[in-house]
């Protein structure tokens, strides 16, 4: 029983140390947005990584996501309360964060991450704007006549 004890701890022991390089990942990934650090925050995205963006025509690969980001000096998110999962053998896992952005206020991340040789990587990031449920029926009625016009 003792032995038991001993080996969930240290497996909880192990998953917490991820836990904690993931964070410190994605805690990176909003530092060098904010500084406009292009090839720190590249680094942290595999090489496979997409962004999506807000808007429904906004998913990005990587190279074609630098090459959009390089035309800005940043933008400022700053995480609050984050959720960060572990796939039983270790090798990804996906999150969701709340995020306060200077222009926007409120903002949901949500993403993958996977463990390469290097270290945690950012598979996917989902940036997104939550909508209270009381203000739901507005949006949307106002994004289906935008979309209206551009067709």
């Amino acid at each position: 029983m003792l032995l038991l004890v001993v080996v969930h701890s240290q497996l909880f022991a192990q998953e917490q140390d991820e836990i904690a390089a993931i964070n410190s990942v994605l805690d990176e990934f909003h530092a060098a947005a904010a500084a406009g650090n292009w090839p720190r925050y590249f680094n942290l995205m595999s090489e496979d990584g997409v962004f999506l963006g807000t808007d429904a025509g906004e998913r990005w690969p990587k190279a074609e996501f630098q090459r959009y980001a390089e035309r800005s000096s940043g933008w400022v998110y700053h995480p609050g309360i984050r959720n960060v999962d572990l796939t039983p053998d270790g090798s990804s896992a996906w999150f969701d964060e709340l995020l306060d952005s200077e222009s926007y206020g409120t903002s949901r991340g949500t993403g993958v991450l996977v463990k390469t040789a290097d270290g945690w990587r950012i598979a996917q990031y989902h940036l997104t704007f939550p909508i209270p449920n009381e203000l739901v029926r507005g949006f949307t009625d106002q994004i289906k006549a935008f979309e209206a016009t551009q067709q």
